[in-house]
């Protein structure tokens, strides 16, 4: 049996260590965390708080909220790339604590515990707690709508009517993190859970004149604030960037339909190998299950279900189901490790612990090849090889937690200690988050324009920063500079659907865009310091055009070449 002490000391390890671990110890990601972060800047610094804006254009792929959230905290701590992910840990720990606050309620403190270790030490979910991007914050809200109802159905009175409305503003919130599916998912969750349960008349109190009122006083204000500065913005908000995106391949995020299925397996591993046979228990015991188990079933099979039927997948657009996959296991671990006697979960858990045993030698194996035999990998994947040099410490600690994961787990089988499996369930996560924080930074400086910006010679204080068919998100972000982009296309380069969809809308293009082939003479033009920077397969296409001038295109980076011109050059 495993002390209460015990259980709470892990439960706040894995929480912190999950959430706040290294948080700023690494550059911001391309393209979506140096995306996000800019506009959050461009945000703080024009004081615009209605209509977002990308390299200076309107960027209205998603509403403000989360934008908002970033800039506050970039103005409270700096622009700093911890200040940038401070909101997303925050949002995940207050997920979490919705989520502790109703386990204890409904079940007992040890599952609430357990549900924190879980959930938090879940990869999918630390991933997005630490990552500058919509997914985390529209869990917290999603959570605290489904819960709210919950609570709400079974309450009476005035406490019946304001869990409601609590809904009814979390689903609103939700809406404007992330546009219809903030109201769309709480919605399936409780219908579903609803007809389980048998109950009819949920939904006259659910959809309440004085909660849509609520929702709507969220909504509509912004909804017709941004359309009357953008008339374009119903269309697209409604049409191409929520109906097209979930029935067309428009937005080529398209995968398979058991998609999810492989973003479970992995996204909550290890604890995702308890869930197959306890997925038969349930269903074997589906009748005698309480009201809240139903809930948090029915919660995993609608966002999991849901989300396969879109033609646009992402692995975070399931990160609520982590949530209520979380607890489910919860309630599978806590009788299971001995603190009330159920021999069927103990059985679970042992066969879970097999199968944990067998992956982790399989996943240290996998981290040691390339550290035993670089050659070889070098010789397969040229490459990924690339980047060994950096990674071989980082991979050399991760096949050794996992070859420690997988001797506790064989011995916990072995003995058939259901204690030990527990503990090395929960251990393993706590002891993978420092090491792969640590190990993200050699990779990530790849994949980041912090490098890029510090490969620049000394730049004049008027130089204008000018891409070439590309656009590293994040570079805006770290030099504070609003970058002039040549385009092949409407804007490609900044990865933003609206831009696109606006510029194709118009001939009079923003100063900043300009088309490719008016690259030449708007070169010509130029009577400022510029830094030009292009792919290096684009180089050869600008090298001559910079000669001209009296320029050389260098190397900057494995990717970018760049070339400073100087008025006097020009």
């Amino acid at each position: 049996m495993i002390s209460t002490r015990t259980l709470s000391g892990l439960a706040a390890a894995g929480v912190l260590i999950a959430l706040f671990w290294g948080l700023g110890s690494y550059p911001l990601l391309q393209p979506d965390e140096g995306r996000n972060a800019e506009i959050a800047r461009e945000m703080l610094e024009s004081g615009r708080w209605l209509v977002p804006t990308y390299n200076g254009l309107p960027y209205l792929d998603k509403p403000a909220f989360f934008f908002k959230a970033v800039a506050l905290s970039l103005g409270l701590f700096g622009e700093t790339d911890t200040a940038a992910r401070l909101p997303s840990a925050l949002f995940a720990l207050g997920t979490l604590g919705l989520v502790y606050a109703f386990c204890r309620r409904v079940y007992d403190d040890v599952t609430a515990r357990v549900s924190l270790l879980v959930i938090a030490t879940s990869p999918l979910f630390f991933a997005f707690a630490r990552f500058v991007i919509f997914d985390m914050t529209l869990a917290f809200f999603v959570t605290g709508a489904i819960l709210a109802a919950y609570r709400a159905a079974e309450s009476d009175g005035l406490l019946k009517r304001r869990l409601y409305a609590v809904s009814a503003a979390c689903a609103g919130a939700a809406t404007l993190v992330k546009g219809p599916v903030g109201f769309i998912v709480p919605t399936l969750v409780l219908w579903v859970f609803h007809a389980w349960q048998g109950s009819r008349n949920w939904w006259r109190d659910a959809f309440a004149w004085r909660n849509l009122l609520v929702f709507l006083a969220l909504v509509v204000p912004w909804f017709v604030g941004v359309s009357l500065q953008h008339p374009d913005f119903p269309y697209y908000g409604l049409v191409k960037e929520s109906f097209q995106r979930f029935t067309t391949d428009e937005f080529r995020r398209t995968a398979p339909f058991y998609y999810y299925a492989v973003v479970v397996l992995v996204g909550l591993f290890p604890w995702s190998l308890l869930v197959p046979e306890a997925v038969v228990r349930v269903w074997q015991q589906h009748r005698d299950l309480r009201p809240a188990d139903r809930l948090f079933v029915s919660w995993a099979v609608v966002v999991v279900i849901f989300f396969s039927l879109s033609q646009s997948k992402l692995p975070g657009y399931i990160l609520t189901a982590a949530v209520a996959l979380g607890v489910l296991v919860a309630r599978l671990l806590a009788p299971a490790l001995g603190l009330t006697a159920d021999r069927l979960r103990s059985a679970v858990l042992r066969h879970g612990t097999l199968a944990f045993a067998c992956a982790a030698v399989v996943c240290a194996g996998a981290a040691a090849v390339p550290v035993i035999a670089p050659e070889w990998v070098a010789n397969v994947a040229p490459r990924p090889a690339r980047y060994l040099g950096t990674l071989a410490t980082p991979l050399a600690w991760l096949a050794t937690v996992f070859a420690a994961a997988a001797l506790a787990a064989l011995t916990a089988f072995l003995r058939r200690d259901t204690r030990l499996a527990g503990l090395t369930f929960m251990f393993f996560p706590l002891a993978l988050v420092p090491v792969l924080t640590a190990g993200m930074n050699p990779y990530v400086q790849h994949r980041s324009a912090k490098a890029l910006m510090q490969s620049l010679p000394p730049l004049p204080s008027e130089t204008v920063l000018v891409c070439f068919r590309c656009y590293p998100n994040g570079w805006s972000f770290y030099s504070k500079q609003l970058v002039t982009v040549v385009t092949a296309s409407e804007g490609y380069e900044l990865q933003s659907n609206y831009i696109r969809f606006a510029l194709q809308g118009t001939e009079v293009w923003p100063e900043r865009m300009i088309r490719d082939k008016d690259f030449p003479r708007w070169l010509a033009t130029l009577r400022v310091p510029a830094m030009i920077l292009a792919r290096r397969a684009d180089a050869p296409e600008v090298r001559p055009l910079l000669a001209e001038r009296g320029a050389t295109m260098g190397p900057l980076t494995d990717e970018f070449a760049g070339a400073l011109l100087l008025p006097e050059e020009m």
